[in-house]
């Protein structure tokens, strides 16, 4: 492409809203213009960067046997009201009504859609597996739509659903599958954890995210120095202790503690280590028919994990209790516990399952029970891991060391199981001819998201870096003096030798200052400048490795050669 006749309209100022490198450098050097609040057009470099992902992801999505299908962007309301969905969405879910008042809604995702095209079209066991996927516009409302393309409310993601006669086969293609999705990541050049997530909206089980690794990111994961075990703060385990405090000794007994509301000062009133108190949390769930009270207990050394509270709740969300609200249920804020409480809901951490030698609250203002053994407590009590992990603790796979880091969610993939095919009746016929629901698994990958993450990974204060996968032209050829004919000639000459070699090629042929150009191609990130200057008078010419920002000499007559070994 020559860049006099290129369509990269470049910028001085950045987005006055932008925060984030993507956003700022792939507006400015002509990748994206925003068109309303989450919505952006693609320009040629951004749309050429865009093409180049789909081309990875669809031939490792071939080399597992995946088949690519393109569903419709608008989708029929009823599936949404089958899967029991519509309402679970909320308000990102955008609804509308056509002529006829039939009811659509614009397609977050595609599982219900997914699920409508197979049912009665595979009908037996000897037609599965089956993995069909697409690469497609989504829409989500998004109420604070920000961050350019890492949180728009129009987005292109590759959405893939598998459908099995077992859940051993849906184990064998979810490995399959997270496999394909390292090696998509690997080759765009991306520095990425695999990590242990929450299912949220989605549904089903078996949860994995893929993160790229960014201090701008959003989640915040746990990961392990020593093995490649890593997950979403949100479903973060932890391995067993190093070293556990000494138990205080106690027989059970009530004592007053005037005023004593708070861990911090029920341990300092005692003189123990806080391992040994028993931290109350009390929350109002909220369900889809109504809410309640429920009181979390977890050891006082720890915080409350509210996702996973969410999950072992059943709740759809928590919100805090005021204290005049505990009050009329009974509850008596600062001093709740676990014994002969009444009418309200508890659940325990795993944590302190059995635990001895506790410390809690009596349920009586200004008084705490010591010596507590919690293996008296009923055999339904619910448990639950309610932790937060900290970092510090063992990791719970080889117990070493568990870190913090930020990290950028590229995709993600479930164990669906029949959360969607049970309720919108996808059914085959077994061996023994019985009627089952397929076993289903999802994955995702958020294509214009990745656009964007090279970009948080793979930038410095002068612009992008675009790997050598994901760049929108490999080689920029910079003609210093487009006047001058010896440097005109040997850079068409280059030109048109690379483009024969296949090389994915720009020419800087503007009647611009060299100053002008460089600062563009430094935007813009091209991996290899090849920059035709006043040293060609004396045979020579400079290669740019952008990532490496290294300029090197090299004899005119060596460019091709020099170029095509960089390329390797």
């Amino acid at each position: 492409m020559r860049f006099s006749q290129a369509f990269v309209p470049t910028e001085k100022e950045a987005p006055k809203d932008a925060v984030l490198p993507s956003h700022i450098y792939l507006t400015r050097a002509g990748f994206i213009a925003q068109v309303a609040s989450g919505l952006y057009n693609y320009l040629p470099l951004g749309k050429r960067v865009l093409k180049k992902i789909e081309a990875v992801i669809n031939e490792e999505m071939a080399h597992a046997g995946a088949q690519e299908v393109e569903l419709s962007f608008v989708t029929p309301a009823e599936l949404w009201e089958e899967s029991g969905r519509i309402e679970k969405f909320g308000k990102e879910l955008l609804r509308f009504k056509d002529r006829k008042e039939n009811l659509f809604v614009l397609g977050p995702t595609h599982e219900e859609m997914m699920v409508n095209l197979v049912r009665n079209r595979v009908t037996s066991y000897k037609q599965l597996p089956l993995n069909l996927y697409q690469i497609k516009t989504k829409f989500r409302d998004e109420a604070r739509p920000r961050f350019g393309l890492m949180r728009a409310r129009e987005f292109v993601m590759k959405d893939g659903y598998s459908f099995h006669a077992s859940t051993e086969d849906l184990d064998r293609e979810f490995a399959a599958m997270e496999a394909a999705y390292k090696r998509i990541l690997e080759r765009l050049g991306l520095d990425f954890r695999i990590v242990e997530a929450d299912s949220g909206a989605i549904g089903g089980s078996g949860s994995k995210e893929l993160m790229v690794i960014a201090d701008s990111g959003e989640d915040t994961l746990a990961v392990c120095d020593t093995c490649e075990y890593g997950a979403n703060i949100e479903a973060a385990r932890r391995g067993e202790r190093r070293t556990v405090p000494e138990a205080p000794e106690a027989d059970f007994n009530k004592f007053e503690t005037p005023d004593v509301k708070s861990i911090g000062e029920l341990a300092a009133f005692f003189h123990v280590d806080p391992y040994y108190t028993l931290k109350a949390v009390a929350k109002r769930a909220v369900y889809e028919d109504g809410d309640e009270v429920v009181v979390f207990f977890l050891r006082g050394s720890d915080e409350l994990q509210e996702v996973k509270a969410v999950n072992a709740a059943g709740a759809l969300d928590l919100v805090d209790v005021g204290e005049e609200e505990l009050v009329a249920l009974g509850l008596v804020p600062g001093f709740i516990g676990p014994l002969d409480l009444e009418g309200v809901r508890m659940i325990f951490d795993e944590d302190v399952r059995d635990a001895k030698q506790m410390i809690c609250g009596a349920n009586e203002k200004d008084a705490h029970f010591v010596g507590v053994d919690l293996s008296v407590l009923p055999k339904q009590t619910q448990y639950a891991e309610l932790y937060e992990v900290k970092a510090g603790d063992a990791c719970p796979q080889c117990g070493g060391e568990l870190t913090f880091t930020k990290g950028i969610e590229v995709g993600h993939i479930f164990k669906l199981g029949t959360v969607y095919s049970a309720p919108l009746k996808a059914e085959f016929l077994n061996e023994n001819g019985k009627a089952e629901p397929f076993v289903m698994g999802t994955y995702g990958m958020g294509v214009s998201r990745l656009v964007a993450a090279v970009i948080e990974q793979h930038h410095d204060d002068r612009g992008c870096i675009w790997t050598k996968t994901t760049a929108p032209y490999l080689v920029n050829i910079m003609v210093s003096n487009v006047k001058d004919e010896a440097q005109m000639e040997l850079g068409e000459e280059l030109y048109a030798a690379l483009r024969a070699a296949g090389v994915e090629t720009m020419i800087d042929d503007r009647r611009e200052r060299f100053g002008f150009k460089m600062k563009d191609a430094e935007l813009i990130g091209f991996p290899l400048t090849v920059i035709i200057g006043k040293e060609l008078a004396n045979g020579n010419i400079q290669l740019y490795d952008r990532a490496a920002g290294e300029k090197t000499d090299v004899p005119a007559a060596e460019a091709y050669t020099r170029i095509t070994e960089w390329i390797g």
